[in-house]
């Protein structure tokens, strides 16, 4: 569906050179896929996303949407191309001086739309997206919310196959935000819209996308399904922000108190449903002491990380047999401490 060759984004300094915000970057994205780009501020995931409508022309590489190389584009063909590929933006960009509908309308108008076309399409993209009460409103008396589904609604209006999304959500509270994922969800599953998404925040990535690219440096450094990026990222810096989403740190004091072994323990899938820790106090006699950890579902999968210590009073030969038994039931076991 989408196609990014080899991408490379430079930008001149002046008389220190030129910098890449993308460098050498190939991606795949799938029909019908919400596929995420998440990185820190700087790391040229705007840039790239900004080259599959070529809002910013790639310096080299090529860009292929649906089958067209859309990079090789100008004029009146860019047009129509861009046609097809909707945008939603940070903060919206909507026109203050026109109301919610004629907001709707103007991408229609540009994309020369008859009047009882128009007419008609306005009122289903407003329902679509919770605004139907809001058509004669202007910007101003919108939340920030609502002015982002009146984007949607404007970005979708002329059947698009690509919705890109620059950062949706990152200027909402996090109960409007959840919201504004679950419409981008509803609206990839019942209209078949590829959607492709960057955030700085992996909770975004985690809780709406199929696949994701993570980018550091203008770099792709890591590619696959989100729950397989989650479950065991392989790159330190994907290894880095998953651990700050998952935010498992022990406070110091605890640390220095500890007497027994300390694990981390990956549940994946049926693992994270069996009472494995259960069993294992029953079996070996120890002590099981959950400090930290969390069990959740991307996708539909069961991921799990649990901090614990295994503790047996007397028998170090039974608390490593219980530590044996934890390795041989779950994805991954990992001695802290002990």
């Amino acid at each position: 569906m989408i196609e990014l060759n080899a991408i490379s984004v430079n930008f001149s300094q002046g008389k220190a050179g030129a910098t890449a915000a993308v460098d050498n970057v190939s991606l795949r994205i799938q029909q019908g896929e919400i596929f995420g780009i998440v990185g820190t501020s700087g790391a040229g995931k705007s840039t790239l996303l900004r080259t599959i409508n070529l809002l910013q022309r790639p310096t080299s590489g090529s860009v292929t949407v649906n089958g067209v190389t859309i990079s090789d584009l100008s004029g009146s063909e860019l047009r129509r191309a861009r046609q097809g590929i909707g945008m939603i933006f940070q903060h919206f960009n909507l026109m203050q001086t026109r109301t919610v509908a004629e907001n709707v309308a103007f991408s229609l108008k540009a994309a020369g739309k008859s009047a009882q076309e128009i007419a008609q399409r306005v009122p289903e993209m407003l329902s679509l997206v919770g605004l139907c009460d809001k058509a004669d409103v202007y910007p101003s008396r919108l939340s920030g919310g609502q002015k982002q589904r009146v984007g949607i609604a404007r970005a979708i209006a002329n059947h698009p196959e690509v919705l890109l999304c620059d950062e949706p959500t990152s200027a909402l509270d996090l109960e409007t935000s959840a919201a504004i994922l679950v419409l981008l969800k509803e609206i990839n599953q019942r209209l078949g819209i590829t959607i492709v998404l960057i955030s700085h925040e992996m909770s975004v990535i985690k809780t709406v996308c199929d696949r994701m690219a993570v980018m550091t440096q203008g770099r792709v450094v890591e590619e696959g399904d989100v729950f397989d990026v989650f479950a065991a990222p392989q790159h330190p810096f994907t290894q880095q922000l998953v651990s700050h989403t998952l935010n498992l740190e022990l406070p110091a004091r605890l640390k220095e108190e500890l007497q027994g072994t300390l694990l981390k323990i990956l549940f994946i899938g049926d693992s994270a449903e069996q009472p494995v820790l259960s069993d294992v106090a029953v079996r070996y006699g120890v002590s099981v002491n959950i400090l930290h950890g969390k069990i959740e579902y991307i996708g539909n999968r069961a991921l799990g990380i649990l901090v614990v210590l295994l503790t047996h009073p007397t028998d170090s030969e039974q608390l490593a047999a219980a530590i044996h038994y934890v390795q041989t039931r779950t994805a991954r076991v990992e001695v802290l401490h002990g």
